[in-house]
């Protein structure tokens, strides 16, 4: 079965939406405004769709079958996927896994982009460490997947940046 990218666009902001009601990021906002900024810096159809669900499986506990379901894109869905760190995997090798697909990486780049823009980042009270940390890591993870630095160079700048 042929699946409209626009068609299934539509489904998943309806999916995104229900998904991420009530929740909310770090400085307090609604999350699903996070969501729509990824998708809004994406151009390709596959890509917003794999955009506005990047985290439905990691954080609302979503699965493949269900993005099936309700008749997302297979390649946004296989991005989806991979844009989904398992738990029992480091946050830089599930990045070099990633960089494989060319739809994940540019979703993955405007999540990025997004979570450490100067208006959205939080330093937040008593976790400035912490905070200050994952922001190295989000700058550290643009450079590798935008062919900046290596493989090699990114391992070796993660330590101890997990």
């Amino acid at each position: 079965m042929t699946i409209n990218p626009s068609d299934a666009l539509e489904r998943a902001i309806v999916l995104a939406v229900k998904s991420h009601h009530g929740q909310r990021d770090k400085a307090g906002q609604p999350y699903i405004l996070h969501v729509l900024r990824v998708m809004h810096a994406v151009s390709d159809p596959i890509a917003k769709q794999a955009a506005v669900l990047h985290d439905y499986i990691e954080d609302v506990g979503g699965t493949v079958a269900e993005l099936t379901r309700h008749e997302i894109s297979e390649p946004a869905i296989q991005a989806i996927a991979r844009l989904s760190k398992p738990d029992h995997v480091s946050y830089c090798e599930y990045i070099i896994s990633l960089s494989s697909d060319p739809i994940a990486v540019q979703v993955k780049m405007a999540d990025l982009e997004d979570n450490y823009r100067i208006g959205r980042v939080a330093y937040r009270s008593g976790h400035e460490a912490d905070d200050a940390k994952r922001i190295q890591k989000y700058a550290l993870t643009y450079q590798f997947l935008s062919k900046a630095i290596r493989v090699e160079e990114y391992r070796k700048r993660m330590v101890g940046l997990e």
